[in-house]
């Protein structure tokens, strides 16, 4: 089959299309043609060798499908034909998948094959940011960094569906625009120096109970800056390359906690079975509405990854594995 292949040295510049082995499935994992593949930081950290799973090279990088399974176990509930969308640890920008059954995600029939690519990794981080470790509640007002971005666009459509006040925050126009299109009431452009008091214009001077962060950096240092009291800073990521150096006496003085956002389907598999189960209701009431980009082919995943790294990216940039499968 088809794959993407890591070279020896780290970088994107290194990949290359090659044939390799279809996956073999056993008793927990189930074989699935891959329609799509969502595109993540962390694979650009795991091609330079910069993440925490380091597979052995070569290897075929993609951690988040969407495809038709072809094989699965008769007790693992799932049958050959269904939809389902799912993270991996590696291997998905490939022609096959080798899929965990307790990974795995029922896409319905009138869902977009493409934009439950996004599902695995992004809404699921959405849903542990803001149900577990902040305890979103309908009164609060959540701010969400990077709201365009993958996880951000989730984090504002799961905001939205628990009915709490969303201030979006974006680095362009046209990306606050989608955010506001997708629930958020305000759309704040951090890269204006006056973002901070913008946030507590909007909140009466109290500041956000709930701080969503994937960029790290200054924007996250500066988050505390309008915090409200008892407030949360979810920190999910460090997309700007860097990471926040939080001052210490500004949560002291504002009784608030700064909350790091982890799940793992091995360590949390209750968690993470509940939540998979939540995001499954959230898309079968139409609460859930990904945003995509899939404007590149297989042949096009440099590309991406240039683009994702560059933030040329609105929503989840998506690669199209199959054309068999269009929708």
């Amino acid at each position: 089959m088809r794959a993407w292949v890591s070279g020896q040295t780290p970088g994107i510049a290194a990949l290359s299309i090659g044939e390799v082995d279809r996956p073999v499935v056993d008793e927990t994992n189930m074989l699935v043609r891959v329609t799509h593949g969502a595109l993540n930081y962390s694979d650009l950290l795991m091609i330079a060798d910069q993440y925490q799973i380091r597979p052995p090279r070569p290897f075929t990088p993609g951690q988040e499908v969407v495809g038709i399974v072809e094989e699965a176990p008769t007790a693992s509930g799932f049958n050959k034909g269904d939809r389902i969308a799912s993270k991996i640890l590696w291997g998905g920008f490939a022609d096959y998948a080798c899929v965990r059954t307790d990974m795995a995600i029922r896409v319905p029939e009138n869902f977009s094959l493409a934009q439950a690519a996004a599902l695995p990794v992004s809404y699921i981080t959405a849903l542990v940011a803001l149900d577990y470790c902040a305890k979103l509640k309908p009164t609060d007002t959540v701010l969400i960094h990077a709201a365009a971005g993958g996880v951000g666009l989730a984090a504002v459509e799961v905001a939205a569906a628990r009915g709490a006040t969303i201030i979006a925050t974006a680095g362009a126009q046209d990306r606050l625009v989608a955010a506001v299109a997708h629930g958020a009431d305000h759309g704040i452009n951090y890269r204006d120096d006056a973002w901070i008091g913008q946030v507590k214009d909007l909140t009466d001077g109290r500041g956000a109970d709930v701080i969503l962060d994937p960029v790290g950096g200054e924007i996250g240092e500066n988050s505390l800056k309008c915090i409200a009291l008892d407030g949360k800073l979810l920190i999910v990521g460090f997309s700007s390359g860097k990471m926040p150096t939080l001052a210490p006496h500004r949560l002291l003085l504002k009784r608030a906690s700064a909350i790091g956002v982890y799940w793992n389907h091995d360590t949390d598999q209750k968690m993470v079975t509940e939540t998979t189960r939540e995001l499954e209701r959230l898309v079968e009431s139409g609460k859930i509405n990904p945003m995509v980009d899939d404007r590149y082919g297989f042949d096009g995943l440099p590309l991406a990854l240039d683009d994702l790294a560059n933030r040329r990216v609105a929503g989840k940039m998506v690669l199209r594995i199959s054309e068999m499968d269009k929708a």
